[in-house]
């Protein structure tokens, strides 16, 4: 650092130029490939809803989550083996941040997985995509960033969309609907917490003590209710909290592994993709799931989103990629 201060006026004036275009052309890129992992990371999840949808109706919640949480560990412990920080890189100061965070994943999937057993897989994947809204509003509110009145309007047709959505008083109404709404806030304050913690966490960290959490939790459930004594609701949601554990046939082992590896490899994308970029950039591109969740519902259920469901996703979703086309317009403007 010592070199550039000795050097001449004239050749100090030729640097600065080139020191803002570099810094430029580091903005874009890191902004590029924060976009990119969103969309790849949202579409590798959509895979692990599938998933977990498939295995609903056989297995208890808390058994899948197990299974999922031991895969996804392995994957992340040869990921950070290969890397040249490896293991040291799970040292942390801020065990408080990653306990809050964790309790936010947790009762998200949580919530979201009970949701998704009572409901259409694109029913089910619109009203959580209010979460990319949510996270715009909390990205004011907990990091300061702004929004405007545009914006804000995109909020609110975003949230009209997930009311139609919940049909009340259409005689269409179901519980889990509103789990899927809780599932959506605290998924959005994970990433409020990811943001905070990004300057200090790897994304591989913070996703293996996230799955850390899911294992504890999943396996004190297997030794509290795995037995079975509580099964036996009618309600499709109930059943897969409480169903007692069964030993999976090998037809049902590449769903095991398709919602571990899928959730390790698109956590880590969609972490990565929250630490490279302001929150209100990343959140609209994780609607590259609603797509593939009308795919997959139709071809593996047989489920077409009805008329309410078509009007409602468009809400949200257009809210969603109005609040994209804002972004762009005001980034190409500065």
């Amino acid at each position: 650092m010592s070199r550039p201060e000795q050097t001449t006026g004239p050749r100090r004036r030729n640097l600065r130029p080139m020191t803002r275009a570099s810094s430029g052309s580091s903005l874009s890129r890191t902004t590029l490939l924060g976009i990119l992992a969103a969309i790849g990371g949202s579409a590798i999840l959509s895979v692990n809803d599938l998933a977990i949808k498939s295995l609903s109706g056989s297995y208890a919640l808390h058994q899948v989550i197990l299974t999922r949480s031991a895969i996804s560990m392995a994957f992340l412990i040869g990921f950070m083996a290969l890397t040249g920080s490896g293991m040291r890189q799970l040292r942390t100061a801020r065990w408080r941040g990653h306990l809050l965070r964790v309790s936010f994943v947790m009762l998200s999937n949580i919530t979201y997985f009970l949701g998704l057993a009572a409901l259409p897989l694109a029913d089910a994947v619109a009203i959580a995509f209010v979460s990319p809204l949510v996270v715009t509003l909390l990205s004011v509110l907990v990091l300061g960033e702004q929004v405007g009145p545009r914006r804000w309007a995109a909020v609110a047709v975003g949230l009209v969309g997930v009311i139609v959505m919940m049909r009340p008083g259409a005689g269409a109404f179901q519980p889990a609907a509103v789990l899927v709404l809780i599932s959506a806030c605290t998924y959005a304050s994970t990433h409020m917490m990811t943001r905070r913690m990004k300057d200090s966490e790897s994304a591989a960290t913070m996703n293996f003590y996230v799955q850390v959490g899911f294992i504890l939790v999943s396996a004190t459930m297997g030794m509290v209710v795995g037995d079975g004594h509580l099964a036996g609701s009618a309600n499709p949601s109930l059943a897969f909290l409480f169903r007692e554990w069964v030993w999976p046939p090998l037809a049902d082992l590449p769903a095991f592994l398709a919602t571990g590896l899928s959730v390790a490899i698109g956590g880590l994308m969609i972490s990565q993709a929250y630490r490279l970029c302001a929150a209100a950039v990343v959140a609209p591109f994780e609607y590259t799931a609603m797509p593939l969740a009308i795919l997959w519902g139709v071809t593996f259920f047989g489920q077409w989103p009805d008329l309410t469901a078509w009007f409602g996703i468009a809400l949200i979703c257009g809210a969603g990629l109005y609040t994209l086309w804002r972004e762009t317009i005001l980034r190409t403007r500065t």
